[in-house]
């Protein structure tokens, strides 16, 4: 029995359970909890394992699944349409991060040669945080988050020229001679023996496989093991599939990340797709979490220790070159100021192909081992620094921030033109835009107001008038007309901005009657206490699906409109009566229990199909 695997499962795993709520419940994010657990088990599980770059190499495979995933999601037409930010803004992107960090690693009189290397490996990001990053931000549909995703797709694809490019490095006069003691060492693919012309062939084959088995050869099986009714196969094709994939890709000197990408986009279109991500998802999210902590413990604080101010300067100058880059690419691509800090914010700092780069560099020379271990520490601290980062820039820095369109921070009055209209409307979103759409057609064109400056042009170019502004502030809300409106609508889906913007009316505007969307059920119970007329999302849909199902069965639809009209009006009783026990659980459980007993009892009196007993509401 090998004790080592155990005990490093049972150290990685165990501080996977621990990290993730702990992150989370400290308002940091899952990431940084991985991160900062990783980095505090670092020492002792090195010590009682031993081998941190074996577990680095298996939770990489966290990252290959997640590019999996990730295709899943994306069809061919989507990702033609994303041709030109994949090329131009990634292509920028990756050409002036490496221009600019190899100027600075000149300037501190490295050798034009190494640092080239240097600057092409410190252009790349992080794919695993800056995805998860911004999934647990609410990030994903922005223009931030897809010109990020753009970018990180162009550097995985970039990993192919890159590992080409460097051994033409040192195969000139190199200023180093080859070395693979440093613990960084990367072996070489299976072509590398191979006549260039002879290399392409073999990748252009590895895709064009890829595609193929993909596209035309895995649905039929999936079709036919579905058709057997045996779902363990259908995970196990999945995962199969995953690392055949992944190895092929390795084989041949490309990255196993690219590779299964293109064949979750391959399956993209197939009636499995829904399956494959549920199979794959928990072994995604696992072993993720481990990469994230193996991140944080192959930190080398002895190194940092023994070196603290220039780690601290490589760090520093990485991380505030890279944005000032971003930064500049976001805003000649015509982001707005908000998205540009977001965009940088996200994209600044090193990523995981460092570590596997760094190592294949310093097998052939190009780099010295003394600046690889020193670059590896550097690139591991900024991506642990990554995720503050972004929480930074979104929760302290933007909610502070008057954002001038053209790119200042000057403070200014929101730029609304005041109609004098009877309704405001806080948030556009998928809440609000119904609601537009048919106070306008009854000639009732609301204010709207909406902090998401993308948003904003989005709605404006459809035709709708829509202000960018944020609703917390009362002085926004006095120029959008609160002092002559009667109605305020609050769509947002932020409770605790939605609650701040009723305390600011009810001591500013007391005269507006308020209407809110209720995001949760506690959210009702707050909206409730404070006297606001609220609407729960999504009940009304659930409530006109649930009365289709009814009449599906059998019932009368004259009696399912009936008993989903009396199910409303009960909830809305239930809440007034729940909302002021919150706090005593006996007390809130037992008002639960005769709510559900009072619901059972809505269709005892409707029509039922015939030979189909009336229902029991005991359960009996």
């Amino acid at each position: 029995m090998d004790t080592h695997l155990f005990l490093n499962t049972l150290i990685y795993v165990a501080a996977a359970a621990i990290a993730a709520p702990l992150g989370r419940r400290l308002g940091l994010g899952a990431v940084l909890g991985y991160l900062i657990v990783g980095a505090i088990i670092g020492p002792l599980a090195n010590r009682v394992v031993g081998d941190s770059e074996a577990v680095m190499h298996f939770a990489e495979f966290g990252v290959v699944l997640m590019l999996f995933v990730i295709g899943l999601e994306i069809d061919l037409a989507r990702l033609w349409k994303m041709r030109g930010p994949i090329l131009g803004v990634g292509g920028l992107q990756v050409f002036g991060s490496a221009v600019v960090l190899a100027a600075a690693a000149l300037l501190l009189r490295v050798e034009w040669r190494e640092a080239l290397a240097i600057g092409i490996i410190l252009a790349l990001s992080s794919t695993a945080i800056v995805m998860q990053n911004l999934r647990e931000r609410g990030l994903n549909d922005t223009s931030a988050g897809t010109q990020s995703f753009a970018v990180l797709l162009f550097q995985d694809i970039m990993v192919i020229p890159i590992l080409a490019v460097l051994p033409l490095l040192a195969s000139m006069p190199a200023p180093h001679a080859a070395s693979g003691e440093a613990g960084h060492g990367s072996s070489e693919s299976m072509i590398a023996s191979l006549p260039g012309w002879s290399q392409g062939l073999v990748i252009v084959g590895a895709i064009a496989v890829t595609i193929i088995v993909g596209r035309f050869l895995l649905t039929p099986w999936l079709r036919w093991v579905a058709s057997l009714k045996v779902m363990e196969a259908l995970t196990a094709t999945t995962v199969a599939l995953v690392v055949g994939i992944a190895l092929m890709m390795d084989a041949v000197g490309l990255s196993p990340a690219l590779g299964t990408f293109v064949a979750g986009v391959m399956l993209a279109s197939s009636e499995f797709r829904h399956q494959l991500e549920s199979d794959i998802e928990p072994f995604k999210a696992l072993l993720l979490a481990v990469f994230f902590l193996a991140v944080g413990a192959s930190i080398d604080f002895a190194l940092i220790a023994a070196e603290p101010l220039i780690i601290a300067a490589m760090v520093f100058a990485l991380i505030s070159l890279k944005f000032v880059v971003l930064y500049l690419l976001a805003r000649f691509i015509g982001l707005s100021f908000d998205q540009r800090l977001l965009f940088a914010a996200a994209l600044a700092q090193g990523g995981e192909f460092a570590f596997v780069l760094g190592g294949f560099a310093l097998s052939k020379g190009v780099i010295s081992a003394e600046i690889a271990d020193l670059m590896i520490a550097a690139v591991a601290l900024s991506m642990a620094l990554a995720p503050p980062l972004l929480l930074l820039v979104q929760n302290v820095i933007l909610p502070r921030l008057e954002i001038d369109p053209t790119g200042g921070r000057a403070e200014r009055e929101p730029e609304i033109e005041n109609h004098h209209s009877r309704v405001l409307l806080a948030g556009f979103g998928r809440f609000g835009h119904p609601l537009i759409r048919l106070l306008r057609s009854a000639g009732h064109m609301p204010t709207v107001l909406e902090r998401d400056s993308d948003h904003v042009d989005f709605v404006r170019r459809i035709g709708l008038k829509c202000y960018f502004g944020d609703a917390t502030k009362p002085r926004l809300l006095k120029a959008a007309g609160a002092e002559q409106a009667e109605l305020l609508i609050i769509a947002i889906d932020v409770e605790d901005e939605c609650m701040d913007i009723i305390e600011s009316c009810r001591k500013h505007f007391p005269h507006l009657r308020i209407l809110a969307r209720a995001c949760s059920r506690d959210h009702a119970y707050r909206l409730h206490e404070a006297g606001v007329t609220f609407f729960i999302e999504q009940l009304g849909s659930s409530l006109d699906c649930a009365i289709a199902t009814l009449v599906a069965l059998g019932h009368e639809p004259d009696h399912a409109k009936d008993a989903a009209r009396r199910f409303k009006e009960l909830e809305m009783q239930s809440i007034a009566k729940i909302a002021p026990h919150r706090g005593d659980e006996s007390k809130y459980l037992g008002l639960a229990h005769q709510n559900l007993k009072d619901l059972d009892s809505l269709l005892l009196n409707a029509p039922l199909p015939v030979g189909q007993a009336k229902p029991d509401p005991g359960g009996g």
